[in-house]
């Protein structure tokens, strides 16, 4: 067996019923195998044996008091990964579904992630089995201090520096970071993701929607193309999605998709105008769910099933892929039903939305795939640039971050196709991006020693 099938098996054997980090772990290292025979100093070293182990994992109880006065208890998470580039940085999730293997998976594909957007940034990952869906303002604000009674030990500016993610936008950032700044009686970058008004930047809400769109530009402009008059995608109805379709709308797409947990709206004259607007409204003010647009603009609306899943069933024409959900959320039948419905070009703006077999699909009919790592990297670039405004006690303008994030997505985009040609592996974007990554995190490993 090679070194790579030896830790993949190595590390299924360790980490027993955490398929999601399997997964992750199997999709960068196999892509790593040219770099075994350039670099024997990584093998000797180990260093592809200790990328896959966390430097810890952070497991702790958060109790708390709901409405009713009644006591809840729940799991809190944080995985600090690797931090040889820079400060463990990565998002935290509050979603039911979070689990230690979830949060385990995150936390390794944000190594490569942050190590792409050249920022000093390293990998971490966090969050909790809360749910704030249907909870009020008050339930959210006590579990929030509750998580960070405990959180506010392992982080700090030049430690860890969380962010939002799945079920954490600025509300739960503004609760925590309150809690945080009460403990510690300090005013510091420890959160990213804040108000504009309390050391927040620009575009921050915006960055990984119109990342994934700036990636998937520089993809299609390979081949000559852009968005202009293209049918575009996307799932999900949160804050990328929603940044997606506006992103999208702008390059001259048409945005024709969204989803949430209980529904898919189609709308095939564009979600644009009014319509987006109110989409802004219904999840952001209201907190209300997608099927609420169909109701209001009389379009196609499948309850219980992914916008993939339409896509499948219906046979819809659609030129660009933007999947903005959640891990996993397009298996092996749903991407033969994007090549056959006519998709080129498929830009993950959610982590790992992919399985193994839709990439496999994908790469084998030639479709310019961007992976979560690359594609989605804008949010946490502009993370590392909220780090740094926060760090120089100033703020950016709007149109400095925009041309900031514009030009990092640009670079990684570079960076990756540069990777895969130098390594065997030309225009094979996942491959570009992991061995990218790998390289930076590599190397500074080695210089390190073994610690």
């Amino acid at each position: 067996m090679s070194v790579i099938n030896d830790i993949i098996s190595m590390v299924k054997e360790k980490h027993p019923s955490q398929p999601e980090f399997h997964q992750a772990v199997e999709e960068v290292l196999k892509t790593l195998e040219p770099t075994v025979k350039k670099h024997p100093e990584f093998v000797k070293a180990k260093i592809y044996d200790r990328i896959v182990e966390p430097d810890r994992a952070i497991l702790f109880r958060v109790p708390w008091v709901d409405d009713k006065g009644e006591v809840q208890i729940n799991r809190g998470y944080r995985v600090q990964f690797n931090n040889a580039i820079g400060p463990y940085k990565g998002g935290l999730r509050f979603h039911p579904s979070v689990n230690l293997g979830i949060i385990k998976f995150l936390g390794f594909e944000q190594i490569f992630k942050n190590s792409l957007t050249t920022l000093p940034m390293g990998g971490g990952k966090g969050g909790s089995d809360f749910d704030p869906k249907g909870k009020s303002d008050n339930e959210v604000m006590r579990f929030c201090q509750s998580f960070m009674r405990e959180l506010f030990r392992h982080i700090g500016p030049d430690t860890d520096v969380p962010a939002g993610d799945i079920g954490v936008g600025g509300r739960e950032i503004g609760y925590m970071y309150g809690y945080y700044k009460k403990i510690v009686n300090e005013h510091t970058g420890v959160l990213t993701g804040k108000g504009i008004e309390w050391g927040g930047s620009l575009i921050r809400p915006e960055a990984t929607g119109y990342g994934a769109v700036y990636y998937a530009a520089e993809m299609l402009a390979t081949k000559g193309l852009d968005f202009k008059d293209k049918i575009v995608a996307i799932s999900g109805a949160g804050n990328v999605a929603q940044y997606a379709v506006e992103k999208v709308n702008q390059l001259g797409g048409k945005a024709i998709t969204l989803c949430d947990s209980q529904a898919t709206i189609v709308d095939e004259e564009g979600i644009k105008g009014k319509k987006f607007d109110y989409v802004m409204e219904l999840k952001n003010i209201k907190r209300g769910r997608i099927k609420e647009y169909a109701s209001k603009y009389s379009t196609m609306c499948v309850e219980g099933k992914s916008v993939w899943d339409v896509i499948k069933e219906e046979g819809i024409k659609v030129d660009i892929a933007l999947p903005c959900a959640t891990q996993n959320e397009i298996d092996e039948s749903h991407a033969k039903a994007l090549v056959k419905n006519g998709c080129i070009c498929v830009s993950e703006g959610a982590n790992m939305p992919s399985t193994l077999e839709a990439i496999k699909i994908y790469q084998d009919n030639d479709v310019l795939y961007g992976p979560g790592k690359a594609a989605n990297a804008g949010g946490v670039a502009v993370s590392g640039l909220e780090m740094s405004q926060n760090s120089l006690k100033l703020s950016w303008t709007r149109e400095e971050v925009d041309n900031r994030l514009l030009n990092i997505m640009k670079s990684i985009h570079k960076a990756s196709l540069s990777a895969a040609a130098d390594y065997g592996k030309k225009g094979d974007y996942l491959a570009g991006a992991n061995i990218a990554g790998f390289l930076k995190v590599a190397k500074a490993m080695l210089a390190y020693g073994v610690v």
